[in-house]
């Protein structure tokens, strides 16, 4: 399993200064922030994602996600969003996920991670969850052709938090280029178990993320340790299941600190993971 560092948590640095602090603390992968002040697509050319490409060559790091959650360059942390009333909105966050659909193929990254939609505000499910899946019926086929999987992310107080509204939105969809990726920290914040979680919902992770979060099951990412989640059991659950792809830690909230962030995180779980059984590989 390769374990990768996010660069959201890099935002006060530039893409490339992250990826060398991100490889010199003993990382073998990276996500990768599809947002200013990172890799948001307008901003590269075709020379300069050959340049990105040869970067992380020579630092050796693999592209675990192309993380397209956010939008920032033209919006915020949700919008311009797949359910909001505008279309030329909703056309927005199309349109960028296609361009982060091509620029994981160019990486050779096998996914991107998105949002699914939200806040709702005043909108009924039933409208928002119609939305969603128009603008996903839009990328799909690119993502099928591409061969990148189009992995939706449960979130907090969005459109899908839990792993019931997971499985009923995911069971009409029959593109196997469209799955999960798994944030064990928003499942905590949901109220469920993230190793049960994880069981229920195997078929159809392709990447996860992994941060603390605290007894209180608020929103907000912790450094590793600092929270109440017992990662022995997520690990372990990992080791049962035989997953085989790649784990990010996600700590945004740490731009003042994103070195030692990551290597406390770091630090305190991969003796947590040897002891569950879990090789990394690069």
């Amino acid at each position: 399993m390769i374990l990768g560092y996010s660069t959201n948590a890099y935002t006060k640095f530039s893409l490339e200064a992250s990826i060398a602090r991100i490889a010199a603390l003993g990382f073998d992968g990276v996500e990768i922030m599809c947002d200013r002040p990172h890799l948001y697509p307008p901003d590269y050319d075709d020379a300069a994602v050959d340049r990105l490409a040869d970067l992380l060559r020579v630092n050796q790091l693999a592209v675990t996600n192309l993380n397209s959650f956010t939008l920032f360059a033209v919006g915020d942390t949700y919008l311009p969003s797949w359910i909001e009333p505008e279309p030329e909105r909703r056309a927005i966050r199309i349109a960028h996920t296609e361009q982060c659909l091509r620029l994981a193929k160019r990486l050779g990254c096998p996914n991107i991670s998105i949002p699914p939609g939200g806040p709702l505000g005043g909108m009924s499910r039933k409208e928002a969850m119609a939305r969603f899946y128009e603008g996903l019926e839009r990328v799909i086929p690119l993502a099928e052709f591409l061969h990148v999987k189009l992995l939706i992310e449960p979130e907090p107080n969005l459109l899908l938090e839990r792993t019931s509204e997971f499985l009923d939105f995911i069971h009409p969809i029959q593109s196997p280029w469209v799955g999960l990726n798994f944030d064990i920290g928003h499942f905590f914040c949901a109220g469920e178990d993230p190793a049960r979680s994880m069981d229920t919902l195997f078929p159809w992770i392709g990447h996860m993320h992994i941060e603390d979060i605290g007894s209180n099951r608020v929103h907000r990412h912790l450094i590793a340790g600092k929270g109440a989640i017992d990662f022995g059991s997520v690990f372990r659950q990992m080791k049962a299941l035989d997953y085989r792809g790649a784990v990010s830690l996600e700590l945004y909230p740490y731009v003042d600190m994103p070195d030692a962030a990551g290597k406390e995180s770091r630090d305190v779980l991969l003796p947590i993971m040897a002891e569950a059984g879990i090789a990394l590989t690069s």
